[in-house]
């Protein structure tokens, strides 16, 4: 089993940053492909950014410009830089990453965090 554990979010004012954090732990793991999703309010659940483990990075296009993923596979961490937001950037956001257990690759979420974006 793997766990996601995300952190940094908050209330933020327009025009602000953030950094998001999300950090994988388990026994005998290796994390490939990892995401960034987020839900708005009364919203599905949309695909922000996903880095591969060689440091391949998409970025949607609603974000592109002001977000950046990136990640250390030392510490199997992925980070969400989140510039200039935008109140409809306000979100739950979730960690997604797929990570290979005992020979059989699986896909796994972290509990998510709330992102707030106002005045």
């Amino acid at each position: 089993q793997v766990q996601l554990v995300e952190s940094g979010g908050g209330l933020v004012q327009p025009g602000g940053s953030l950094r998001l954090s999300c950090a994988a732990s388990g026994n005998s793991f290796t994390v490939n492909a990892m995401s960034w999703y987020r839900q708005p309010p009364g919203s599905q659940r949309e695909l922000v950014a996903t880095i591969t483990r060689g440091g391949n990075t998409n970025i949607a296009d609603s974000v592109k410009g002001r977000f950046a993923i990136s990640r250390d596979n030392a510490k199997n961490t992925v980070y969400l830089q989140m510039n200039s937001l935008k109140p409809e950037d306000t979100a739950v956001y979730y960690c997604n990453a797929w990570a290979l257990t005992t020979g059989t690759e699986r896909n796994y979420w972290g509990q998510g965090t709330q992102v707030t974006v106002s005045s």
